[in-house]
């Protein structure tokens, strides 16, 4: 079978690991087992008929004396492209406009107070082409565009937030191109949007031949149902930009993406949880659907091998929790409920963010911009190990760059860089 072929991780464990090793396994992978939730039968039918799968789970946290549990669900949608890329703008985003419609309606019926689509949903993923024509036709004002304008009727119909994923047109500043997240209250107001901070410039996907990094830092936006912020894309990559979103008190971080097997499928699983625990907040990772070759895209011959959108959406908690993913292979929305009292729960239990020391980075960081910073290397010389005598043991020695002491032949120091032999 063809790892394309394959629909999820767990179709493969569920074949071939007998139950009693397959639950530590989903132990280790996903953390406890979340309840499924019951959702209601006509969402599902409608599903089936519309073909996107439809699957729920929830986080549940311990009952509170002082406080209200918080639950806030969640929808995440995936989807591939509807028009072929030969057809005009209009007709390929009305497309894509009618899927997500139709996937939203069935969001509704399940109860998500929260939806949020993968990135640029609204267009094919062209940016990999480094084409400008014809596809920056597609960007929009992230105000006030066809795309916001659709969304924010969507909102108020289903007393919805919405966060959507575009291509934005900054019509008010030279007409530059920005890769953006436009957040909808449930009153159909926009509330702001939040721009991609990291730009990827790695193999097809050279992403500033478009736009350039995000002027927006780490918006978060108060919502009726809490807490919410926008890590776009590339951004799941950086340690640091998780935090901030965190620090700037996000209780959700939504991470819409197009990203491909070649470049990240394998780490794809880990950066959101690992994201979730490291913060104390839920997150949510969405993926794009399909396959794209050049032949579909590129107007002109361009050498280079089709692009495989592995989609596998998945919400993590910040107890390290996380769902199963969606298919890769097939469109798909996502349900999850979360009681937000969890966050607190978890961040009182573990500590992580008692124990941060966010003053000793900041003068750390502080030192590490300037241009004539030197990092504080200890021991060695130019990072070789260092031989030496030792008189009071009568036998060679070695110090690793680490600073380990080595005595025994074939000695591996702690940090595991490097294997010596004594003389």
């Amino acid at each position: 079978m063809a790892a394309d072929d394959v629909d999820t991780l767990d179709s493969v464990l569920d074949k071939y690991i007998p139950p009693d090793e397959l639950a530590f396994v989903k132990r280790m992978l996903y953390g406890k087992e979340l309840r499924k939730l019951h959702l209601p039968e006509k969402a599902l039918q409608i599903a089936q008929e519309r073909n996107f799968e439809l699957q729920g789970y929830a986080f549940d946290a311990k009952r509170e004396d002082v406080r209200l549990p918080r639950i806030v669900r969640v929808g995440a949608i995936q989807n591939h492209i509807i028009a072929p890329t030969t057809s005009s703008i209009s007709e390929q985003r009305d497309s894509l406009h009618k899927r997500i419609c139709d996937i939203a309606e069935v969001a509704a019926l399940c109860g998500v107070n929260i939806l949020c689509m993968q990135e640029a949903w609204h267009m094919p993923f062209a940016f990999c082409t480094r084409e400008k024509f014809p596809w920056c036709q597609f960007a929009e004002p992230a105000e006030d565009g066809p795309t916001t304008k659709l969304m924010q009727e969507l909102a108020l119909k289903y007393n919805m937030v919405i966060i959507s994923p575009m291509l934005e047109r900054d019509e008010t500043h030279g007409d530059v191109l920005a890769n953006s997240a436009v957040v909808i209250s449930n009153l159909g107001k926009v509330l702001g949007k939040s721009r991609k901070n990291h730009i990827p410039r790695c193999g097809d996907f050279n992403e500033s031949t478009y736009y350039m990094e995000g002027d927006t830092g780490h918006r978060v936006f108060q919502t009726q149902f809490g807490k919410v912020a926008v890590n776009i894309c590339y951004g799941r990559h950086h340690p640091q930009n998780w935090m901030m979103y965190g620090i700037n008190g996000a209780e959700i971080v939504f991470n819409p993406s197009a990203t491909v097997d070649t470049l990240s499928e394998p780490i794809w699983p880990i950066e959101a949880r690992n994201a979730a625990i490291a913060n104390s907040y839920f997150t949510v990772a969405i993926n794009r659907v399909g396959t794209v070759s050049p032949r579909q895209l590129y107007l002109f011959v361009h050498v280079g091998l089709s692009h495989f959108f592995f989609c596998s959406s998945y919400v993590a908690g910040p107890d390290g929790t996380r769902t199963p993913s969606l298919s890769r292979t097939q469109d798909g929305l996502l349900v999850a409920e979360m009681d937000l009292n969890l966050n607190r729960q978890v961040a009182d239990s573990w500590g992580f963010r008692m124990t941060q020391r966010l003053d000793l980075y900041a003068k750390e960081l502080a030192d590490a911009v300037k241009s004539d910073y030197k990092p504080p290397v200890q021991g060695g010389q130019n990072g070789f190990p260092v031989l030496g005598k030792s008189l009071e043991l009568g036998t060679t020695y070695l110090i690793c760059a680490t600073g380990c002491l080595h005595l025994q032949s074939w000695d591996l120091c702690a940090a595991g860089r490097y294997k010596t032999q004594a003389m």
